[in-house]
């Protein structure tokens, strides 16, 4: 029994007449004849009662007919949404994100991807750096919004960059910095830092030695957080400074002072990341394509 074989019936059904039928399948009535009694021989049962005056349903034909047409209804949707997903337009993505970096270019991407794929459902995990390198080797994600990998993060791991952004400093309005416009190096190297868990965002330390590393000391990290919301609340409190980007001032508002890091060139690079050998689906690629189109707009 092929699929063609029930839209036959279902034209013959509704329109109980083979010659209107034939017309609207555009078939020759005869052959769509023998196809309904190969039909009725296939599963053995009468689903019509012929008569010059044209077809009526038997009472089988009558129950056949109301499943046939569920039937096909729901092979033309599953037709329907594999084609759909196809273009990109249905399915489900899971996104892995860095919450500050992205906090600028996140968002926006997410309305108008929305808006181009309103059947898609995006599924949203913050995590840190290390856990979204795990999670794009064991595909429970399929793209992350991060910084750039470490050298140590980056095997079968594809990194794209987005935006890059320079570095600042954070403090509270009582700190000694708050007097100053620009923050250089040299007078940040011996003050105490309030940064992210060694365990969880060991990355972030190792962006740190990179930064200290030309004036040979180590960075002073005197708290360490689980999250960006203590980290606020630490250096509020007068226990550090933290180092940052202009993005980071979207989520501090006016708790804290934002200062420009001069004498260095390192910057802080945001990309995506993804599997080297990750399959990428249509909504994914269509989601980077946005994600490329809102970094570079301001």
């Amino acid at each position: 029994m092929e699929l063609r074989h029930l839209r036959y019936f279902l034209a013959v059904g509704e329109a109980s007449n083979f010659t209107k039928a034939a017309a609207r399948l555009r078939i020759a009535q005869p052959a769509l004849s023998r196809q309904i009694q190969d039909l009725e021989d296939e599963i053995g049962v009468d689903l019509l009662r012929r008569s010059p005056r044209g077809v009526t349903l038997t009472a089988e034909g009558k129950l056949f007919l109301e499943e046939v047409r569920e039937l096909l209804k729901h092979a033309d949707e599953s037709v329907e949404r594999v084609r759909a997903l196809a273009r990109g337009e249905y399915g489900e993505l899971h996104i892995g994100y860095a919450a500050v970096p992205t906090t600028e270019i996140l968002p926006r991407t997410l309305a108008a991807f929305q808006k181009a794929a309103p059947r898609v459902k995006v599924l949203l995990h913050n995590l840190s750096s290390d856990e979204l390198i795990a999670g794009l080797r064991n595909a429970t994600l399929e793209l992350a919004i991060m910084v750039q990998p470490t050298d140590e993060q980056t095997v079968g791991i594809e990194f794209e960059l987005l935006r890059t952004f320079p570095l600042g400093v954070v403090m509270s309005a009582a700190h000694p910095f708050a007097r100053l416009k620009s923050i250089p190096l040299e007078k940040l190297a011996p003050k105490p830092l309030v940064g992210l868990s060694r365990k969880d965002y060991s990355e972030h330390y190792r962006f740190l030695d990179r930064l200290f590393a030309p004036l040979h000391v180590k960075p002073r990290l005197a708290v360490e957080c689980d999250g960006v919301s203590s980290l606020i609340t630490e250096v509020e409190a007068g226990h550090g400074v933290s180092l940052a980007t202009p993005v980071f001032k979207l989520v501090i508002g006016k708790r804290l002072l934002y200062r420009p890091l001069t004498g260095t060139t390192q910057t802080a690079a945001v990309g995506i990341a993804r599997a080297t050998k990750g399959d990428m689906t249509p909504a994914g690629e269509k989601f980077c394509e946005i994600l490329r189109r809102t970094s570079r707009s301001k």
